[in-house]
């Protein structure tokens, strides 16, 4: 068995997360930039729960309908910057699975998540301003729906790819 971490994303409509990816290639550091535009859920369940988490992301994504977001902007990281985002039901979703993992959650995995998309990290933090500035300009509020979520490995570098959960709901 691997030792190697799951990670639960949530899944952006086909055209904005091509924007995004976009966007994420032309500005994050490309010796770090191994992933798609991603929301991340969770950044770290064990392995040894596999059968666990699959299992709630199944039941989960077939109560659910495609969820309602927001984007709202951009969101400043200090030495990157990031689309925020907004969305009451997918952190609904995600408490409902924090209660379900319950004693598998690293500590960052127990702090609701703050919606966003990485499109540049550990730059000099008067590059991340200057995108910011930039992107303000052009980045239009928005609003779209999650279409599911998606299970990962991490490995150190790109993520494995496990599988899609469609909402059905």
């Amino acid at each position: 068995m691997s030792d190697a971490p799951f990670i639960i994303t949530a899944e952006l409509p086909d055209g904005l997360g091509k924007w995004a990816t976009d966007l994420r290639t032309r500005h994050f550091p490309p010796e770090r930039n191994y992933l798609s535009a991603h929301v991340t859920l969770f950044h770290a369940l064990p392995p040894s729960a596999e059968g666990e988490i699959k299992r709630a992301l199944a039941s989960i994504s077939a109560e659910n309908a495609p969820v309602e977001a927001r984007l709202d902007g951009i969101m400043p990281l200090g030495k990157g910057t990031a689309l925020k985002l907004s969305s009451s039901g997918i952190l609904h979703i995600w408490e409902e699975l924090a209660d379900r993992f319950h004693g598998l959650l690293i500590p960052q995995d127990q702090q609701k998540p703050r919606l966003h998309v990485t499109i540049q990290n550990k730059v000099d933090p008067s590059e991340a301003k200057a995108l910011q500035q930039q992107l303000e300009l052009q980045v239009e509020p928005r609003d779209f729906r999650f279409s599911g979520l998606s299970l990962h490995i991490y490995r150190g570098g790109p993520w494995d790819f496990v599988r899609t959960y469609p909402f059905r709901g």
